[in-house]
């Protein structure tokens, strides 16, 4: 009887025990590149419809800025859970930082791209950098890194983007890096007629808002990472179907964006997250990862290959 009585308060005693541990658990922060916007807008329908509870998760999303280190971040451990672009993850691999994985890969078609005004006439990328204009870019990007080398010599004066559309509304010469759900729509709003180029066109196709983790945690929880790309991907989905409330909720952390900005934005990236060829939201395929990886090291920004297996996880 004694023997029974001591095992029935152990039990108890551990079942407490768990329970406070459990109410006092940390929430598992998911780190983003930028403000809350659409192209995030399924990590936010995920947390704004349950479904990370769904899955046992509390996942505390922190939304990022101008040159935000997320990748940095979760190599340091400062966070759980990041937004990244898959040549980051490479980048980072090949210097050393091989604990980061890729879990799910939001754009299939890279946003990335070239805006122009209409009236200038061109018909390509190649027609922007060999014409007698003005391209604003971020020069320390892998994306213009390959368009200086695919379309050498290039004959338009580059300079750095500072953000916005000032320069490029106020001179009809001046072409800028966009995002095609972003600056366009801006652009189009101030009454401007422009025609816009996806850097993926030329052949520079990384995935975009791209969930990493440490392979770390993947081989500590399984089931916790399952879970948040299970959340995520049913995020995405509800997302891209019904996009109404979510814009709400974004809106109201983001209020320099208008709801209708939202709702363009929305609608301008269906077609780069859920392709023609995609069989599951999120998806991800060694014979891309390995493209980049490719592409990265005859570009010289890496300078040793890298093993396109150990980049991402197939969940």
């Amino acid at each position: 009887m004694r023997r029974l009585l001591v095992l029935l308060l152990a039990i108890a005693w551990g079942t407490q025990l768990l329970a406070q541990q459990t109410a006092s658990a940390e929430p598992l922060v998911l780190a983003l590149n930028w403000k809350p916007e659409p192209q995030f807008g399924g990590f936010y329908a995920a947390q704004l419809h349950g479904y990370y509870q769904d899955n046992t998760l509390d996942v505390n999303i922190i939304e990022g800025g101008s040159g935000t280190p997320t990748i940095q971040m979760l190599a340091a451990g400062k966070v759980d859970y990041a937004i990244v672009s898959a040549d980051e993850v490479v980048i980072a691999h090949a210097r050393g930082a091989t604990n980061i994985v890729a879990l799910f890969a939001t754009f299939q078609i890279s946003p990335q791209a070239i805006m122009t005004h209409a009236e200038r006439d061109f018909k390509s990328i190649k027609d922007i950098l060999h014409s007698d204009g003005v391209l604003l870019w971020q020069a320390g990007l892998p994306y213009s890194a390959y368009l200086k080398k695919e379309y050498a010599p290039i004959k338009a004066f580059t300079a750095p983007y500072l953000g916005g559309i000032g320069s490029f509304q106020n001179d009809v010469k001046v072409s800028q890096q966009c995002f095609i759900s972003s600056e366009p729509l801006t652009a189009l709003a101030a009454g401007l007629k422009i025609n816009t180029f996806l850097v993926a066109d030329s052949g520079y196709n990384p995935y975009t808002t791209v969930l990493v983790t440490s392979r770390d945690r993947w081989d500590a929880s399984p089931a916790e990472v399952k879970g948040m790309v299970a959340a995520v991907r049913r995020g995405w989905n509800d997302y891209l179907e019904r996009p109404e409330d979510t814009n709400s909720a974004m809106q109201a952390l983001n209020k320099a964006m208008s709801s209708d900005t939202f709702e363009h934005s929305a609608r301008a990236q269906q077609l780069l997250i859920k392709t023609d060829t995609t069989t599951d939201i999120g998806e991800m395929s060694l014979a891309r990862w390995q493209t980049l990886g490719d592409q990265l090291l005859d570009l010289k920004i890496i300078q040793k290959p890298v093993q396109a297996k150990n980049l991402f996880i197939d969940l």
